[in-house]
């Protein structure tokens, strides 16, 4: 003891004196490392606004519509908590635009000038700001500057955290140091080198032959535990600081996959070639998988695979069914896949509509099962997985299929691409096993399904549900507390993602301002200046609550007769799958109901329901999100439903409200909106006199609070997080020498 203590004073001081000495060098490292992450953030909020800054400042408007959308495009960057100000310097060297919070010491630069290499810290009394000026390029020619202020206020507290956390290192360093001297004193040295070399082999110490290793047991417990702890809160640390636009994608792409090919594979293509008389049309369809998966497929390239289901799509692919898209910016290709007829009747009407749609839609319509349908489904996926590897340039690729309409393709894939690295996301709900169980291939989807390396669901509820099926019909060994399901000797990761939408929507900028929408809308409608608009976006479908949600106007109007006259309820219903008798019957349905209201209260110039059962571009419903009061999502059972993100991505005035069923996904990310049960209707008509009545700092408020979560959790967050994982599956099987590797724990999973 008298001895340690010799060795341990001048430890103490020795430490101590480093420490000091330390301190000053870490803060400089970290006020570099930090400067030099704002100038790489800079220059990504620079590219992301440099399209619509340069629109806004070359397009032919008028000075107060361009003053208006270069102020909403600054309001909408000033949200994140970082961001100080900005403002927009033109070619003389003067500001054109900036935001009331920029200094006024900050100036342009003088024409002239070669730009910055880095920005600039800027001290003032209140503290620190980080100054940026970079360039605003049109055509090849520099038009002006953007100047991006970040308050650097939060480097001077991870600094003094930082002075915190070395003191307490070394602090830990000298008690460790003072444990392995009194270990060593006790344990002899031929023991302690036998047992860190198996420690450090990994191998367990239980097999090391001398009698003293085991003592090490513990502490190679505790020491795993702690890198593991470790590597999991730096992962998440990690993400939750990235900035998740198309150029995160990319950079993962670069830097954890290392370039690797990316393929998706869909029933709906991105875009769809319809001849129009002599005319060739490329039409977008309104599909929530095609919203949240083409900015993905922007950012990544690659080949995304679908059926080819335009009447003009053969007509512009090449000798290998290809055709690259965007038709205006072309980034990525279609490898389109043709289908009979038959096939598409059977495959695509037959089991994958008629028969999972309703089964996994706990919506009260019997789901039907045919020999002949599941005939053809097979077939059809086949063909896909056939195609998968045809298009497949490498033998490990990634591999990203998409929803219902593939549950046999994983399978299919991995055995012909052993390696792939294949991620399957369902994008619709996955019900109980007793439902499930109606089923008659339900041992072959599953089975199928378990062909995938990440299986993804939108909620941990359907995660949970899977779980329970996979328990009840198959000899898997399930772990939940690793989200991993063994199949045949391979490990499948069952995660949540919860899908998302593109932050700013893309065509948003093309928008006019609110009041300009309210405007154009009710004049469109023929409605009074003055009336109160409602809003309801939806595929003609059961499971969408659209007869529900009529029956809650009407019981609003019985409530409360003053309204009449003074609400329009306007139902944008896109039809869908109208070959199949329900989706028949529920058009009729629809139809009807609408009438009936009309005619119970009728108003010469404000009808109660606006029915428009026609296909509307993006733009004009992003018009109509723009022009309403309140917008009702009434779900009687959905997946995420992107109509519930997207109105509140278009409100950057801050007003309207949602009106959400508790049966959508998203009802587990907005719990600022009106949550309602759709079969309710006192509650869903409750729900819609509180959204008339609702005082705008209420509505701004929760507005805010919804923006700001989608603004964190985008689509590029959604797909970033499947990539990621896909990057650490693919490293750990390298590290095992190609064998599938068992899973390891994770946490937070789809956050």
């Amino acid at each position: 003891m008298r001895l340690s203590l010799r060795f341990i004073l001048p430890l103490v001081v020795v430490l101590g004196a480093i420490a000091y000495a330390v301190a000053p060098l870490v803060d400089d490292l970290t006020l570099k490392w930090f400067v030099r992450d704002l100038d790489i953030r800079t220059k990504l909020i620079t590219a992301a606004v440099q399209e619509p800054l340069a629109e806004a400042m070359t397009a032919d408007l008028s000075q107060r519509v361009r003053q208006q959308r270069i102020e909403a495009t600054f309001s909408r960057l000033i949200q994140d908590e970082r961001l100080f100000a900005i403002g927009y310097c033109d070619a003389t060297g003067h500001f054109a635009y900036r935001t009331v919070t920029l200094p006024r010491d900050i100036a342009c630069r003088a024409p002239g000038l070669p730009p910055e290499e880095s920005g600039r810290v800027h001290h003032f009394a209140g503290g620190s700001l980080h100054v940026a000026m970079n360039p605003v390029v049109v055509d090849g020619t520099r038009v002006g500057e953007l100047v991006i202020v970040h308050d650097m206020s939060f480097v001077e507290r991870r600094s003094a955290d930082t002075r915190k956390y070395i003191f307490w290192l070394f602090t830990g360093i000298g008690l460790v140091i003072a444990l392995v001297t009194v270990v060593i004193a006790e344990i002899s040295w031929r023991g302690w080198v036998a047992g860190m070399k198996a420690l450090i082999r990994g191998q367990l110490l239980a097999q090391n032959p001398e009698p003293r290793a085991r003592e090490l047991k513990p502490l190679a417990r505790d020491l795993e535990a702690l890198v593991q702890d470790l590597q999991t809160e730096r992962r998440l640390r990690d993400e939750s600081q990235m900035s998740w636009v198309p150029e995160t994608l990319r950079t993962i792409l670069r830097q954890d996959l290392k370039g690797d090919e990316i393929l998706i594979v869909s029933n709906r293509e991105p875009y769809i070639h319809v001849r129009r008389g002599e005319r060739l049309e490329v039409l977008r369809p309104a599909s929530g998988l095609v919203t949240a998966l083409e900015p993905v497929m922007r950012a990544c390239s690659g080949t995304w695979i679908a059926h080819g289901a335009g009447d003009a799509d053969r007509e512009v692919v090449d000798a290998r069914d290809h055709v690259r898209v965007p038709p205006e910016n072309p980034s990525y290709q279609i490898r389109r896949v043709w289908l009979t007829k038959e096939e598409e009747a059977g495959y695509y009407y037959g089991f994958a509509n008629e028969g999972l749609w309703p089964l996994c839609h706990i919506a009260h319509t019997r789901p039907v099962f045919r020999a002949s349908d599941w005939e053809h489904y097979r077939a059809v996926n086949k063909r896909f997985a056939d195609t998968v590897v045809s298009e497949s340039r490498t033998p490990n690729p990634i591999v990203l299929v998409q929803d219902y309409h593939f549950a046999l393709l994983p399978r299919m894939i991995r055995e012909q691409l052993p390696e792939a690295t294949i991620i399957t996301f369902w994008h619709i709900p996955w019900p109980n096993p007793e439902a499930f169980g109606v089923c008659p291939w339900r041992e072959e989807l599953l089975a199928g399904l378990l062909g995938s390396s990440i299986l993804g669901f939108h909620t941990q509820f359907h995660c949970n549900n899977f779980f329970d099926t996979v328990d009840r019909y198959l000899e898997a060994r399930v772990d939940r507390e690793t989200f991993t399901i063994s199949y045949g000797g391979e490990p499948t990761e069952v995660h949540r993602y919860p899908i998302s939408i593109e932050w700013p929507l893309k065509g948003l900028a093309d928008q006019p301002p609110v009041p300009e929408c309210r405007r154009a809308i009710r004049d469109a409608l023929g409605l009074p200046a003055d009336a109160k608009l409602g809003v309801g976006v939806d595929r003609l479908d059961y499971t969408k609550g659209i007869l529900e949600r009529f029956a809650a106007i009407e019981r609003f109007l019985e409530m409360e007769p003053s309204w009449v006259g003074r609400l329009a309820f306007v139902q944008i219903a896109a039809p869908s799958r109208s070959s199949i008798d329900e989706y028949q019957s529920l058009d009729a349905r629809v139809r009807a109901a609408a009438q009936r209201i009309n005619d119970r209260f009728p108003s010469p110039g404000c009808k109660p329901i606006v029915l428009k059962i026609e296909h509307h571009d993006a733009e004009r419903v992003y018009t109509y999100y723009r022009a309403a009061d309140f917008c009702f999502v009434s779900s009687l059972h959905d997946g995420m439903n992107l109509v519930a993100k997207e109105f509140v991505a278009t409100r950057e005035d801050e007003r309207g409200v949602l009106i959400l069923s508790q049966f959508a996904g998203a009802a587990r990310e907005l719990p600022e909106a009106l949550i309602v049960n759709p079969y309710d209707t006192e509650q869903c008509a409750a729900a819609v006199r509180d959204a008339l009545a609702m005082p705008p700092d209420e509505q701004r408020a929760r507005m805010r609070s919804m923006r700001g979560l989608l603004q964190e959790f985008n689509v590029y967050r959604w797909a970033g997080k499947m990539l990621l994982d896909a990057a650490r599956m693919r490293n750990r099987r390298k590290l095992a020498g190609g064998r599938p590797a068992p899973a390891a724990a994770s946490t937070a999973r789809g956050t």
